[in-house]
């Protein structure tokens, strides 16, 4: 059973940056892929980025170009660098492990997830 714990949310001005991480216990984490999802209040968690076992990494629009998600196998970690924020980017950001090996941007393609990790962008 995978476990997931997220860390590195916290409250930062628009334009600067945050690295989030996302702890993996349980399974082997090379071999399954992960995504990032948010959560703003009022509305419904929404897709970020995701990356295959083998390093392939998708993104959503609105953050192509400023968020960068990778993993590090060695310390069964993945994360997600976040730049350039913008107010509109405030939500509660949560890691989760898919269904399949494909890249997958739906909440119900995914079936682990961790507890979330608050981030706040002032403007």
């Amino acid at each position: 059973q995978v476990q997931l714990v997220e860390s590195g949310g916290g409250l930062v001005q628009a334009g600067g940056s945050l690295r989030l991480s996302c702890a993996a216990s349980g399974g082997t984490f090379s071999s399954y892929g992960m995504g990032w999802f948010r959560q703003a209040p009022g509305k419904e968690r929404a897709f970020v980025a995701a990356i295959t076992w083998s390093g392939y990494t998708y993104y959503a629009d609105s953050v192509k170009g400023r968020f960068s998600i990778s993993r590090d196998n060695s310390k069964n970690t993945l994360y997600l660098q976040l730049n350039s924020l913008k107010p509109e980017d405030t939500a509660v950001y949560y890691c989760a492990v898919p269904r399949s090996r494909a890249i997958a941007t739906t909440t119900r393609a995914y079936e682990t997830w961790g507890q979330g990790t608050q981030v706040t962008v002032s403007s």
